[in-house]
């Protein structure tokens, strides 16, 4: 046989067929948690558990095309029992399945020279940029987060251009009414107001952590409402435009985003158990109106002299939020980091805006960071913009940040210092302003990579809370420990 030919056919084959990868992670989460997230209540005791994520990924790539599939596992040791049956559930999930097609490379013939690459992503994906401030996979969560989207993407002389939008909907069934949707990720049972445990009317999102609720009116308050970041109430619809630009080191980047939410009502649900009548309050979502809200801003980074760098964005919503309440809010962010050699030291200043409760205006001024990585910025007990809520009076965060790592990359270690407080004006309960300080939080986390496959990760935190830190979570004076900390080791393998 010709071994000339042989050859060719061999670069042919892998030129069509591609590379086909497989990747596995286990990672493993032990955690100690007396007031992370929260302030504990006096009656509450500290919890302890260990958490898993196992992912699978497989990848495919070629000149041509790109196809990626991720499936994960997450679940809390003892979650289910040693046997469990189909009432127990499944916790099985795919978390990435996309395929990105090139359309034009700077390898092309057709059209050499048009751009450098222009191709179209589309399926369920992580949404990356930046600092994943706005947009980010949140990879802390053993869940994650992910998008059903389509994103067109360009390259060329240093610029990036993605224009990606998403539209979700809850079901294909024939005759559906419309294109309603409701929000996703809502649990099979809640408690009505007598406290018995019932099933989730259909097409209702029950309200969690309310208070003064009343049957006659349907009237019913929030507890420290969180900000959207995909909590509560996802977005009917999606569509974003990024920028960025490398020139050397230095970068700049610009986003517009668009999210859409549907319109609801409140409504309840009345519920007999034995000898009580209760009601399921909620919110119906059966409307063609949609919320749109708009955000737009830009990131910048450069360095400024030998060892310093700087980093600052800035961030503008407007329209309309997932309530229906016409928005005006910002967010800001400056640090400067100096690294002389293996050590790095940032100092930084972010704030998010919020209400001003001796304010008479109707106008939502509350700043929401989207789909971003909160626990990366505001502090690794996240008290701040992830699941625990945020303050109605938005957020001022001064930090100092320092962290070593070994010159054999095997071993860093971090500490971070922060001092919150609020961005504007709350009251106490007994409408007097509370003191605008929350509190002071140090973290330490640091890192020991084992070998090429698995990576050792602990972490400790203290957080010492003010009184202004209880009311602004919601809690009656005196009901919680100021004296917060959390704990935890990982071990992180990837295969």
């Amino acid at each position: 046989m010709n071994y000339k030919y042989l050859s060719l056919i061999l670069l042919f084959a892998s030129q069509a067929f591609g590379q086909l990868t497989w990747s596995g992670q286990i990672r493993t989460r032990s955690e100690y948690r007396d007031g992370a997230g929260i302030l504990r209540l006096n009656t509450y005791d500290p919890a302890l558990f260990i958490s898993q994520r196992t992912r699978l990924t497989s990848a495919y790539k070629s000149s041509r095309v790109q196809f990626q599939t991720s499936i994960q596992d997450v679940r809390v040791w003892g979650q289910d029992a040693s046997t469990i049956s189909a009432a127990d559930g499944v916790r099985l999930g795919v978390h990435e399945a996309w395929t990105e097609i090139s359309l034009v490379n700077k390898k092309d013939t057709i059209l050499p020279g048009f751009v450098e690459y222009l191709g179209i992503k589309l399926g369920r994906q992580e949404l990356m940029y930046d600092d994943s401030r706005i947009l980010g996979n949140l990879d802390w969560l053993q869940q994650g987060r992910r998008h059903d989207a389509l994103v067109l993407k360009l390259i060329n002389k240093g610029w990036r251009v993605d224009l990606g939008m998403a539209y979700n909907q809850n079901t294909d069934a024939f005759q559906t009414d419309g294109s309603y949707y409701v929000p996703g990720n809502v649990l099979p049972y809640v408690k009505d107001s007598k406290g018995n445990l019932v099933a989730v009317p259909a097409g209702i999102i029950p309200l969690v952590g309310v208070t003064g609720l009343s049957a006659k009116n349907g009237v019913a308050s929030l507890v420290n409402p969180p900000s959207t970041n995909a909590l509560g109430q996802n977005y009917k619809s999606m569509q974003f435009l990024y920028l960025s630009k490398n020139v050397g080191k230095a970068k700049w980047s610009g986003v517009i985003l668009s999210d859409q939410f549907g319109a609801y009502s409140l409504d309840s649900t009345r519920n007999i158990a034995g000898k009580d009548t209760a009601y399921v309050f909620g919110r119906r979502y059966h409307s063609t109106v949609l919320n749109a809200r708009w955000t737009i801003g830009s990131n910048f980074s450069a360095p400024l002299a030998k060892a310093w760098n700087f980093n600052g964005a800035i961030y503008y919503q407007t329209g309309k939020d997932k309530d229906g309440l016409l928005l005006d809010a910002f967010t800001s962010s400056l640090a400067i980091t100096y690294q002389p050699r293996n050590i790095a030291y940032t100092f930084g200043w972010d704030v998010v805006s919020g209400n001003d409760a001796f304010s008479s205006s109707k106008t939502n001024h509350r700043f929401d960071p989207l789909y971003g990585t909160p626990h990366k910025f505001w502090g690794l007990m996240d008290y701040f913009y992830a699941g625990t809520g945020s303050p109605a009076g938005g957020l001022s965060d001064l930090y100092l940040k320092s962290k070593y790592v070994a010159k054999n990359k095997r071993f860093s270690s971090g500490m971070d210092l922060h001092y919150f407080a609020l961005e504007a004006d709350q009251k106490a309960q007994d409408g007097q302003k509370i003191n605008p300080f929350l509190g002071i939080e140090l973290d330490w986390v640091s890192t020991y990579v084992l070998n090429k496959f698995s990576m050792l990760e602990m972490g400790f935190s203290v957080m010492q809370a003010s009184d202004s830190m209880e009311s602004a979570k919601g809690f009656s004076p005196g009901t919680t420990q100021k004296q917060a900390s959390w704990a935890y080791l990982q071990l992180n393998m990837l295969l």
